[in-house]
This record gives C-alpha cells, structure tokens and sequence, in this order.
C-alpha cells in the first residue's frame, strides 16, 4: 500500500488536487521569449540518479504519484535521448484520469513530447516513435547526420536547436514559439547540467529515496566544474511519502 503524502509537520494526506496546488506553477516571471523551465528527478540517499541505469528503481508509490501529477500540468515533456533508451517511454505517459483532467481544462489530452539528441542516434521504427500518443519533437544539431534526419523525419518533427551541440537557449526559445510555456524535463543527468550552465533551470522537483544505491552511479546533474558553476536554490516545499522525500526547489536569481 502506498504511504499518505503529507506536508512537513503536518499528519493529514493530501489529495490529488491539494498536491496540484503544492506544484502549482505559480512563477511566471521566466525571462520574456522563453518558458518555464521544470526539472524532475530522484536520487537515492547517497546521491545515485539511477540503479542498474535506470531510474525508475529509485522510486515508489509517493514519487510515482507526483511523478503523474506533475506530467498532467505540463506542456510538453523534455527528454534526453539516452533517458528514453534507458527508461523506455513507449506509449501513453498520463493515465485515462490525468487525461481526462486535461480534456476537462481545454488542454490536449497529453502533453507533447520534445527529444534532445544531438546524434539522432534513435530508432524510428522501435516502440518510442511507433506507439507515441502525440507526434513527438526533436531537438537536434546542425551537424547530425542527414541520412538520420530523413529517416526521424517520417515519425517526429525535427529541428535544429544548435551547430555542434543542442544549446538550451535555442531549445527553450523553439519550445516557446510552438506555445509551450511550462516545461517539464525528466532528464538525463548532460541535460540538467547544461541547462543548469545556461542558466534556465527555474525549478528542481527532487525525490529523495530511502536507499542507499553505492557503486558509480551518475548524479542528476553532470558537467565540467568550471561549465556548470553552482546555483543558489530555495526550498519551497518538503512533502513526506512514508521514508521517502519530496523537496520542490526554486531558483534564486544570480
């Protein structure tokens, strides 16, 4: 059974509706030109981002749940390649309730789906592309190859969002002009740190899982020390899921 989801200090389970306005996204104040940018992750105890290359292990009922709740609200789902070869993300990602609380606001029933790949290094007939609710959106470099261009091409929307690299002030500003203002990116670890570098993480949701994972696992955030410089955040919520944690950070401007 999962563990009630409460608010520090307090023992009364919060509903579905008081955690969606525990996540509200109630800052709009994101620079002019581009959107809200949201990032989601867990980490064990010890700092892993995954277990055995997934992160999926690291959660339970609590994360999975605000996990949905915070795909219910978003825009568009921001992805790294190597998170969707890891993790999979085949099929439908919000449940028939989260898409029906969708229908009945006036959004899609599923929020749109954007890839960072600067490769293109994906499989355009596996079940990512074939089974995908909506047609999804890649992010990717000038120089990647053609011939993977054309093939993606018949499965998702490909745009170029940098020359050697995918920049993430060309990304966020390409998500804006296609009316997406509230962004959720799910990771991997590259992607956080060169947002984190550019400067367009505007809040971190974080899970903190009560395990201890040891090996070498990656952190959520990955970069050269003297690309990706620290970032002051203030905490603006701890939630409790029996052992396990939910901290939503936001940032602090420089």
């Amino acid at each position: 059974m999962t563990a009630p989801i409460t608010a520090a200090g307090s023992a009364g389970e919060l509903s579905d509706d008081e955690l969606l306005s525990a996540y509200a996204w109630d800052r709009p104040e994101a620079a002019p030109g581009r959107p809200y940018v949201r990032f989601n992750f867990v980490t064990s105890a010890d700092g892993a981002a995954a277990v055995n290359g997934r992160s999926g292990a690291l959660g339970d009922g609590a994360d999975h749940r605000v996990f949905e709740l915070l795909r219910r609200t978003a825009d568009v789902i921001l992805v790294g390649a190597g998170t969707v070869r890891a993790e999979g993300y085949a099929g439908e990602l919000l449940d028939a309730e989260s898409q029906s609380w969708r229908i009945a606001r006036g959004m899609t029933s599923h929020p749109a789906v954007a890839i960072v790949s600067g490769r293109l290094d994906l499989d355009p007939d596996g079940p990512f592309f074939q089974q995908a609710p909506v047609r999804p959106l890649i992010l990717t470099t000038a120089t990647a190859a053609a011939e993977r261009r054309v093939a993606l091409e018949r499965v998702a929307d490909v745009v170029v969002a940098g020359e050697q690299a995918v920049e993430p002030a060309q990304a966020a500003a390409l998500l804006a002009e296609r009316g997406f203002a509230r962004v959720l990116c799910e990771g991997g670890p590259q992607l956080f740190g060169s947002f984190q570098a550019a400067g367009l993480v505007d809040e971190l949701c974080l899970t903190v899982s009560p395990l201890l994972a040891a090996g070498s696992a990656l952190r959520i955030t990955a970069g050269a020390p003297e690309a990706v410089p620290p970032q002051r955040l203030e905490l603006a919520q701890v939630l409790r899921g029996g052992d396990t944690l939910l901290l939503r950070y936001l940032s602090v401007p420089a």
